[in-house]
């Protein structure tokens, strides 16, 4: 089940959280990850090192979506590079939390810039290779605020709503050549970003969520494997939610 052998997947925003699970799990079913960093390029190499170490294949690659003529370059020589791309997991995102009133419009133009244009230009790139080999993989790691909203979230919420209409959108287009295009949802995650937040705060969140506990990020990266795989292929255009009922 899930068999990657032989593929080759990347994964921006890849050096840690989120991303860095899901590279990970794509290299334990047998794909070449490439992960793909902005700035952290320590942590990148630091998590391409520890897939390798355990016998898998892993690289590093820059790919600041905020450039999106940079990314879809840099996509394209590493599709060249290693003669393929199956999976593209367009993860990298930013979130600058304010309410509306607070809301700058140079924070606003960044939100948009990396979590929508610098996943829609990844994507774009990816299917050019894709339309070449007639099947291929993408995913959108969009946020359970995409659907349900959040206060002080505005333009972050906007930004992961707008990769739901994309992933459904481009799934139309591409899918007469087997090119399959979803999304995950991930809801309250343990992550780099949420450990910061206060107890008192968890709790708060935690009470939204059913199943009365916080995500792992392997559990994100398991929902982008089955994506990501032949099991997924006649999966398009769909939402996957791994929230724990926080949004149904």
């Amino acid at each position: 089940m899930f068999d990657l052998s032989g593929k080759v997947a990347i994964v921006t925003g890849g050096s840690r959280g989120i991303g860095r699970a899901i590279g990970e799990a794509l290299a334990e079913q047998g794909a070449h990850v490439v992960l793909g960093y902005a700035s952290g390029e320590a942590a990148a190499r630091e998590a391409a090192e520890a897939i390798v170490s355990a016998g898998r294949r892993a690289e590093t690659a820059r790919i600041d979506v905020s450039n999106p003529s940079e990314a879809e370059q840099v996509i394209a020589d590493v599709a060249k590079r290693l003669g393929r791309l199956d999976v593209l997991v367009a993860n990298a995102g930013i979130a600058i939390d304010g309410l509306l009133l607070r809301l700058k419009d140079d924070d606003f133009d960044r939100i948009l810039a990396i979590n929508l244009k610098g996943a829609v230009a990844s994507a774009r790139a990816a299917i050019k290779v894709m339309m070449r080999a007639r099947t291929g993989r993408i995913v959108f790691v969009s946020s359970v605020v995409g659907e349900m909203g959040n206060a002080g979230q505005t333009a972050y919420a906007a930004s992961k709503a707008a990769l739901l209409g994309a992933a459904k959108s481009i799934a139309r287009e591409y899918a007469s050549r087997a090119i399959t295009v979803n999304a995950v949802t991930p809801g309250f995650v343990d992550t780099d970003m949420t450990r910061g937040l206060t107890e008192e705060q968890k709790a708060a969140i935690t009470g939204q969520v059913p199943l009365g506990r916080i995500g792992s990020a392997r559990e994100i990266a398991a929902a982008v494997a089955f994506l990501a795989s032949d099991e997924a292929s006649y999966v398009t255009g769909q939402s996957l939610r791994v929230n724990g009922g926080m949004y149904m």
